[in-house]
């Protein structure tokens, strides 16, 4: 009898626990450990739970502990594991108990990064990962804020101040680049900048936290910047990820780029026997560069659970091993309010860090034909290689339905397609969707045309 130990309970850990129960006999134990009390949940969905358009943490909940157990995982919910122990193949909780593992999955996700000023630990002063870190912000907000400051303004940052807006909060953002949302090139930046600026809120651009000031009862009342301080009710962190990877360091496991468990396309924990790593939690590779990269998205986690179950029941089962994980090439999404922004693969920088000549050109088009009521209107900058016309990125900033183009050229940058070969592709046209030439075509046409050909 197999005993498959998990360790975290939401996206990764789940989908490899919930694929493993399926395919290894029942006489085989699958025991997932889960520090909270929530699993397979959205945590993306927060943002729009607080905004008040999702209703409950329920509504962002895929599947339940109980129906997880009705399906024959061992699941065990507010059991936090505080160590490994490779030597005797067992890990120990902080109850005291100890339980031991031929198979140890580790998926512990990742956790907002809190730096080290005066003041951080104050009342008030919110990270959002979890559905545990929403409900504190929903139960904040009961408390009827005036002014919230948002402390960065990459995806979570930008997507918790327009949940305030939408609530009619006074709202303060903070960030030290010289534009919102740094991961897109500055002009498109710009774009966002303005459309936040236009929703009242009070964007303060290459600007540091110094501290925050504290009242008498530890709750935080302001946030010092450039000498000054911001009134603040409320704040919430959004300064990004590192992988929670401390427990596997701890036990002598292999970590790299912000602090991601070092695993193979099988998503084996490189050097370990018979440990697996899935989510959040672990560094990947970037199909562009093909260099390691952490990339904290619940997408990914869900394969990489895949990935883990099919290699662990091949391992347990003496069968062929079918998938592997191939990397990624850093597609993502979001919106502020009417604003939809979109990206994927390399900006300029990136692809000049990472050895390329890089040819950047950046369009305006509509996102249908131009004679139809209500066309909408976007920005589309690609980033391609000199020397061998390969599509290096794409960055996608305009009105509805805008932010979905980028997924072509995410799958153009999968394919190693050149720019040449996704102006030829055979994607969907008629009015009411697209212009005869899609938003993407448009700018590796203009990509064409700067390339001399």
């Amino acid at each position: 009898m197999a005993h498959v130990v998990v360790i975290g309970g939401d996206a990764a850990g789940m989908s490899a626990a919930a694929a493993l129960r399926r395919r290894l006999p029942d006489s085989d134990e699958v025991i997932v450990l889960e520090r909270g009390e929530w699993t397979s949940y959205s945590a993306c969905g927060i943002p729009y739970w607080v905004a008040g358009e999702v209703e409950s943490a329920d509504d962002l909940v895929a599947r339940t502990p109980e129906e997880h157990r009705r399906n024959g995982i061992d699941l065990r919910t507010d059991t936090e594991v505080v160590a490994i122990d490779l030597e005797a193949r067992e890990v120990h909780t902080a109850a005291g108990e100890r339980i031991g593992f031929e198979v140890l999955i580790i998926a512990t996700g990742a956790e907002p990064l809190r730096p080290d000023l005066p003041g951080i630990d104050g009342a008030g002063i919110l990270g959002v990962q979890s559905l545990g870190d929403g409900r504190a912000v929903i139960e904040a907000l009961e408390e009827k804020p005036q002014d919230v400051v948002v402390v960065g303004s990459g995806y979570v940052g930008l997507e918790m101040a327009e949940a305030f807006v939408v609530r009619g909060i006074g709202t303060t953002v903070v960030e030290r680049a010289p534009v919102p949302l740094s991961i897109i090139e500055p002009a498109l930046g710009e774009i966002v900048a303005e459309t936040m600026r236009a929703r009242g809120i009070e964007l303060l651009t290459g600007a540091e936290v110094e501290g925050f000031e504290l009242d008498d009862d530890g709750h935080v009342r302001g946030v010092v910047v450039g000498g000054r301080t911001l009134p603040a009710d409320l704040v919430v962190l959004g300064l990004g990820v590192r992988a929670r990877s401390d427990l596997a360091a701890a036990a002598g496991l292999p970590t790299g780029v912000k602090g991601g468990i070092v695993t193979d396309a099988r998503q084996r924990v490189v050097g370990a026997d018979r440990i697996w790593a899935a989510g959040d939690c672990v560094e990947t590779r970037d199909r562009t560069t093909d260099l390691p990269i952490h990339l904290p998205l619940g997408t990914h986690a869900n394969k990489q659970g895949m990935v883990v179950a099919d290699d662990v029941a091949a391992t347990l089962l003496q069968e062929p091993n079918r998938l592997t994980f191939p990397g990624v090439v850093q597609t993502a999404i979001t919106k502020f309010c009417a604003l939809e922004i979109s990206r994927t693969g390399l900006g300029e920088q990136q692809a000049r860090d990472a050895g390329f000549d890089p040819v950047v050109v950046s369009i305006q088009t509509s996102d249908r034909a131009g004679y139809m009521p209500d066309a909408g209107s976007m920005t589309v900058l690609l980033v391609a290689d000199r020397g061998s016309r390969r599509l290096l990125g794409v960055q996608v900033v305009g009105t509805e339905n805008a932010g979905l183009r980028v997924d072509a050229a995410a799958t153009a940058l999968a394919a190693g397609m050149t720019v040449d070969d996704v102006v030829m592709l055979d994607l969907a046209y008629a009015p009411p969707f697209a212009s005869v030439w899609s938003p993407i075509q448009v700018a590796a046409r203009a990509a064409v045309k700067a390339l001399g050909a």
